[in-house]
């Protein structure tokens, strides 16, 4: 089988992977495609310096063995989190923070970056008919976007920055857009802040007064350092951002100024695939490449990369 192979230092296309077997309650997809994440990127600069298998985490494919028969044949994406259904976070309703996930891609489960691979079975959704598999493979981080939507009140009343002008920002932008939010981008390039003058206010600089509310959104270590110049006092940052390394914080401004941060990943994959299907959130086209072009892909720095292992 051929895939994407990280070896806990670096990755490699190989093609002498063995094609994976579900374990009890789990299902076997073939991809079709798969999309590098930033996380991805972090992997390889040590965000996860003890996994070792195969990559990748965002992925359309089809059933092709499960338990539940209504799915074979059916195009589907998937969450990335496996609980394990009975630690203390499993049981009080936090299962993407169980002590025991498993994480397609990063820890404990071999991602999607092959020809093949196998999810719990409760972890698929189906990709509503209509929906092209170029825009339902934004389905996972427009996900993650809609998170924050559960985790801060977003009153009409609260003006809204997102820190950062790429996708990571523009996947925030297109959840809270579409639900009917205003918002204010603020980023460093002017030809990257033009793609989001369709859905929110774009500017170089930020306002005097600051904001309620700031999603850090730029994937730097450095986000987190402008957000709190930019959140008013009793004011919310909401931290997007997954990056290796550390960040040395002025905490006794959190407490001076009663700063609220929100700590925001994994997401519901409902309202995003809705979101995506009725074309309240709209993305550019994905750059697709073959997987043993892996470190093209990698490289990228246009919107979106990916990879096509086969055809629907």
């Amino acid at each position: 089988m051929r895939g994407i192979y990280f070896d806990g230092k670096t990755a490699a296309y190989r093609e002498d992977l063995p094609k994976p077997v579900p374990s009890q309650g789990e299902s076997l997809i073939r991809v079709y495609m798969a999309a590098v994440c930033n996380t991805d990127k972090e992997i390889l600069r040590g965000y996860r310096p003890d996994f070792r298998g195969i990559m990748g985490h965002e992925f359309v494919g089809v059933v092709e063995e499960s338990p539940d028969d209504a799915l074979i044949g059916k195009t589907v994406v998937g969450e990335l989190n496996a609980a394990c259904g009975k630690c203390v976070y499993c049981c009080t309703g936090r299962p993407t923070h169980c002590t025991y996930r498993r994480v397609l891609g990063m820890h404990d489960k071999d991602g999607c970056f092959a020809e093949y691979m196998t999810i719990d079975t409760s972890l698929l959704h189906l990709v509503p008919e209509g929906l092209a598999v170029e825009k339902a493979i934004y389905t996972e981080p427009l996900a993650a976007a809609f998170e924050i939507m559960t985790q801060v009140s977003f009153e009409a009343d609260k003006n809204i920055a997102v820190l950062g002008d790429g996708r990571l920002a523009y996947c925030v932008v297109q959840a809270l857009a579409s639900k009917g939010h205003h918002v204010t981008v603020i980023g460093k390039h002017s030809e990257k802040l033009e793609q989001f003058i369709p859905y929110a206010e774009v500017t170089l600089e930020r306002e005097r007064e600051g904001y309620e509310i700031v999603v850090e959104a730029t994937g730097s270590p450095d986000g987190i350092r402008q957000a709190f110049e930019l959140v008013r006092k009793k004011g919310t940052i909401v931290l997007k951002s997954t990056y290796a390394g550390e960040v040395s914080l002025p905490l006794s401004l959190v407490a001076v100024n009663e700063i609220t941060i929100v700590g925001s990943r994994c997401g519901p994959f409902v309202p995003a695939l809705e979101a995506l299907a009725s074309g309240k959130a709209r993305f550019p086209d994905i750059t697709l490449f073959k997987p043993e072009e892996y470190e093209k892909a990698f490289a990228y720095t246009g919107f979106k990369a990916g990879f096509r292992f086969d055809r629907l």
